[in-house]
């Protein structure tokens, strides 16, 4: 997860250029490629950083980094460092035996390598955006509000093979979240030794997983991972080499996919009309729905009155046609969303039907422009006017933001009469910035799961939480967030079934006051050649493993 720009400065979880590739196109180039193990992958920006404290995202350096245990497929925990994981039966200990494994550099990987890195990446010094992923360890909260010291944080080291986790309430996806990278191992050695180029460049990092980074300086536009030939389980790892180039445009991709010199290349909405029918075109799902907020602590009266009145929100949301928006505006394969949590994320314990499915409410993000009007009207009779004005905020960063706001523009205003819509299409920071001091009338953004799990997204609407821009709050839904969350008495987080119920009602919440408005979720495109096989795609957290992949 992450995941977010937009909702949650830099958490996106991971940026969609920074997804893996395959093998092999039939030529002289992609032959070599193939009989010397290598894997040619495409990338739409630099990495920004290999410091697991201080990463917005690990879509490419999971694949370098490890913690107790790794993503599997369907997201599922598989083995990592980690030996085994046990937990107590009240959910508030958990116990991992590291088993014998080494860095990059030959050092031994030690339970007191887990517990410096927490400490570091709660420290306020580090900076860490995703410090809050920590919250539910033991003194996590009061560390990232500095009124304890990191320190106090609820994780020790009884021996170097133990690593013991206090948490203050059951967290009933401690396991996977334990599979983020962001969990795992640093060498304070080798953190002391570098000092400030600590993580700057390749050679200035060392490396728990299968991969480890070679000629990367920081900021140029080509890198590699390599086999690690130090890594516990490394008689599995195949390929020898995975090659990166920042690529910016699709068609510059398209035309390196042919020269046989990329091996998975993403495409354009235009490219997936004319290429749907190659043989090697596939997709990729993933977790991030786009949405949109709105400012209940508006600056302007009117229009937070407006912003706040249900009708308004209601009627936004049901004058959009995300069947034109998904096959139309996008063409890339995009899914319609059943409500702000993402499809295929998490299943309900006992019926294994999908949360998303479970957390739907009629008559909310359909298309039905009779009932939008009704309730257009409506609401702007109970706010005393006859017309609005409101500004979009977007990023002009994101491929599909001038399309989109150009399509909400031009169908609210087609179908809800009074209203006036502007455009605000800047540079990421910007917006992240504006989003940030409430300077937005409606903000389309969006999330991508950090972990298989509701709470990924459930997180974002609760009260007095940093990403939620619009300031939306509801006691009820906080309550029951909580109590799914919290052990207290005998509330339900360490029920599964009870805790399923409390969440889908929560999102229900949500969902019925269209407190956020969800547009589409995201599935991307690919051509990527034949000869590549064993890659793990999840639609959350990690979402790429290239630990089994080879090619022919």
């Amino acid at each position: 997860m992450s995941k977010l720009k937009g909702v949650l400065a830099g958490v996106v979880t991971i940026s969609l250029g920074m997804l893996l590739a395959a093998c092999g196109n039939g030529n002289s180039s992609s032959k070599s490629a193939a009989q010397s193990g290598t894997l040619n992958l495409s990338t739409t920006a630099p990495l920004d950083t290999i410091d697991i404290s201080k990463s917005t995202g690990f879509g490419q350096t999971g694949n370098v980094f490890e913690s107790f245990y790794r993503l599997g497929k369907n997201g599922k925990p598989t083995a990592g460092l980690a030996k085994t994981g046990t937990v107590s039966k009240d959910g508030k200990t958990w116990t991992f035996k590291i088993r014998d494994s080494k860095w990059s550099n030959g050092d031994p990987i030690v339970a007191q390598d887990f517990v410096y890195s927490w400490k570091r990446s709660l420290n306020p010094k580090t900076a860490s955006p995703y410090a809050y992923l920590f919250s539910g360890v033991k003194n996590a909260d009061a560390i990232i509000a500095g009124k304890k010291s990191p320190n106090a944080l609820g994780i020790s080291a009884p021996d170097k093979k133990t690593v013991v986790v206090k948490l203050n309430r059951p967290i009933a996806y401690f396991r996977v979240l334990m599979a983020y990278p962001l969990f795992g191992p640093q060498n304070e050695k080798v953190v002391k030794k570098y000092g400030n180029r600590y993580a700057t460049k390749a050679q200035y990092q060392v490396y728990s997983g299968p991969f480890k980074i070679k000629g990367w300086n920081g900021t140029n536009d080509t890198w590699s991972f390599v086999k690690n030939n130090d890594y516990w389980d490394k008689k599995v790892v195949k390929l020898n080499k995975i090659h990166y180039q920042v690529v910016k445009s699709n068609n510059t991709g398209y035309q390196l996919y042919q020269q046989g010199k990329l091996d998975l290349t993403p495409l354009s909405s235009e490219q997936v009309k004319n290429l749907k029918s190659n043989n090697d075109f596939t997709q990729y799902p993933y977790s991030l729905v786009r949405f949109l907020l709105y400012n209940f602590k508006d600056k302007n009266a009117v229009n937070r009155k407006a912003l706040n009145n249900k009708n308004i929100r209601l009627a936004l949301s049901l004058s959009i046609d995300r069947d034109i928006v998904t096959k139309k505006v996008l063409g890339n394969g995009s899914t319609l969303p059943k409500g702000f949590v993402a499809n295929d994320l998490a299943a309900n314990p006992k019926t294994g039907i999908d949360f998303a499915k479970e957390q739907a409410v009629k008559n909310t993000v359909d298309y039905n422009p009779a009932l939008a009007k009704k309730y257009w009207q409506k609401g702007l009779q109970e706010i005393g006017q006859k017309s609005l004005t409101f500004d979009v905020l977007s990023s002009n960063d994101e491929a599909d933001s001038d399309q989109l706001t150009q399509y909400l523009q031009s169908q609210w205003t087609k179908e809800l009469k009074g209203i006036k819509i502007n455009i605000t299409n800047i540079p990421d920071k910007s917006t992240t910035s504006r989003a940030h001091q409430g300077n937005f009338d409606i903000y389309l953004s969006h999330w991508g799961g950090d972990f298989n799990d509701p709470m990924t997204f459930m997180q974002i609407p609760m009260t007095g939480t940093s990403y939620n821009y619009g300031k939306w709050s509801n006691s009820e839904y906080d309550n029951l967030v909580k109590k799914a969350v919290k052990k207290a008495g005998n509330q339900d987080a360490n029920n599964p079934d009870i805790r399923w119920n409390d969440l889908i009602s929560a999102a229900k919440i949500v969902n019925s006051n269209q407190a956020i408005t969800p547009i589409y979720q995201q599935t991307t495109a690919y051509l990527q050649n034949k000869r590549v096989h064993g890659i793990i795609h999840n639609t959350a957290g990690t979402q790429w493993s290239y630990k089994y992949a080879y090619v022919d």
